[in-house]
């Protein structure tokens, strides 16, 4: 027999089998996802593993809006939420590839108006900075949530902001810096980071159905509706979060589709179809680790993965797996969720989207999934272990329920007639908060954008009828000054003072 007989003989044969053992994982990764469908209540979802630069594993699942029964296919539009940061870090390097920028540029060389409450950091603060969650300034999302004023406008408010640590000294997430470095694209390239992403990373790509700014995924159609569900409501539609002026940290959508093409960029280390998105060395570089993050701050998850370090890249959450560094990041926005992942080393790339707020089955995807391709060996049931845990933080938290209206203090009134509690109540950062007395109860409206329905609670607290977009009834508490006149009302951990009757 020829050595060229017996070589092909042996390809033949080895075939099959490779064929078999690619469906097994299939059917090992689908046969989890189906049976996490159930448990989280999951109306849509589409999950992706490429590897190699091929799509291994691209399923969708359910339906983009629960009442129409529209289901979901390729090419429907999901929220990328926070896993836009790593996009938006991609855009930055390719301005260094074109020569226009350097990481350790100081922000304030792009954007002279940039200020923040801590001169010093000010002045040192690095491009590369708003990207790793270590600058020194606590986070502000009450910023974008109360209000929907501009990028600059919420910029500006978010000067006032607090220093919480040394500079590079600590961790705390923060959103707002990334919606600064959206407006650092724009002032170096001409145009919105938006359409700087859409130029320079969607048309290349061949990302045809994504789009960077929230709001307009309703003139591209085909986009699921924000969900949270609960054992007593059932499914609790959600409305979609527009809040374009920070849209850097969290607002691009995608598909199916278009997130195979990004994938097979992320195993290609810069590279698709041949074309050079970014340059090895700026590609490797957004992967670095920049910040080491204490246990505190990193996902629960950590009890299940024993990592030996945690860490932050550019866009990227990092942590050591079973010998691997993983690159990682979740995204989550009023009922939409989203993960991403990526083991360099191995060439392999993950992705999952869905429109159920905060099913952490996505968790148990990325890793199941690496397990299976990276490893061999699908035995262990990281959905079983995933959904006990967060179960446990469920039940935890129905006990803080229970707790709170325990300690709710009966056949109390409130110090003063209801209408003595009306007025405009101001906060230098915040905006204005509205109480209006109403027939039974009281009613706030922050800067005529969120709004809450109240009850009595108890003395001068009062509590919001409804749950609000987070699934919260958040507590208002007001305090009455020497006078007896109702001066301030405490919301969300802020003091707002009043300043008109």
């Amino acid at each position: 027999m020829s050595i060229r007989f017996r070589f092909i003989l042996l390809f033949c044969t080895l075939l099959p089998l490779s064929s078999s053992i690619a469906q097994e994982k299939t059917r090992e990764l689908n046969a989890m996802l189906l049976e996490g469908i159930e448990d989280w209540h999951i109306p849509g979802m589409t999950a992706i593993v490429v590897q190699n630069g091929e799509v291994v594993f691209s399923e969708v699942y359910g339906v983009a809006e629960v009442d129409t029964k529209t289901p979901v296919d390729r090419e429907t539009l999901f929220n990328m939420g926070s896993t836009t940061k790593a996009m938006v870090a991609m855009a930055l390097g390719i301005l260094v590839d074109q020569g226009k920028l350097n990481w350790t540029d100081q922000v304030r060389e792009y954007l002279p108006e940039f200020r923040l409450s801590d001169p010093y950091i000010t002045e040192e603060a690095r491009v590369q900075d708003l990207l790793t969650h270590n600058l020194g300034i606590a986070g502000a999302d009450m910023l974008w949530v109360m209000d929907s004023v501009s990028t600059a406008q919420t910029l500006k408010r978010f000067a006032q902001v607090p220093k919480a640590y040394p500079l590079r000294g600590g961790f705390e997430y923060n959103n707002l810096m990334y919606a600064t470095a959206g407006e650092v694209i724009h002032s170096i390239s001409g145009m919105p980071w938006s359409e700087f992403v859409k130029k320079h990373l969607f048309e290349p790509l061949e990302m045809e159905r994504s789009v960077a700014r929230a709001s307009d995924i309703f003139e591209a159609g085909n986009y699921v509706t924000p969900y949270f569900y609960s054992a007593e409501e059932g499914f609790i539609e959600v409305p979609h979060n527009l809040s374009d002026q920070i849209g850097a940290a969290g607002m691009i959508w995608t598909c199916a589709a278009d997130i195979e093409h990004y994938l097979q960029m992320l195993v290609g280390k810069g590279v698709y179809k041949g074309e050079t998105i970014l340059k090895p060395e700026t590609f490797k570089y957004l992967f670095e680790p920049q910040a080491l993050i204490p246990k505190a701050s990193f996902y629960p998850t950590q009890t299940l993965t024993n990592p030996n370090w945690t860490s932050y890249g550019l866009g990227w959450f990092q942590h050591d797996y079973r010998g691997e560094k993983l690159d990682f990041h979740t995204g989550s926005i009023g009922g939409l969720i989203a993960i991403a992942g990526v083991i360099h080393e191995k060439n392999i790339a993950i992705y999952f989207l869905a429109n159920r707020d905060h099913a952490e089955l996505r968790h148990a995807f990325m890793y199941k999934a690496l397990d299976l391709w990276v490893f061999d060996d699908g035995d262990r049931p990281w959905h079983k272990e995933i959904f006990e845990l967060y179960e446990g933080f469920r039940k935890e938290s129905l006990g803080r329920e229970k707790a709170l209206v325990e300690k709710r203090i009966q056949n109390t009134r409130p110090t003063l007639p209801l209408a003595a509690y009306s007025g405009v109540y101001t906060h230098p950062m915040l905006g204005t908060a509205e109480v209006r007395n109403t027939a039974s109860s009281l009613e706030v409206r922050f800067n005529d954008f969120l709004g809450y329905r109240l009850e009595h609670w108890h003395y001068d607290t009062f509590r919001s009828v409804e749950k609000d977009d987070f699934q919260q009834k958040p507590v208002f508490n007001f305090s009455l000054g020497a006078e007896g006149q109702v001066e301030t009302i405490e919301a969300f951990g802020e003091t707002f003072t009043k300043t008109k009757p």
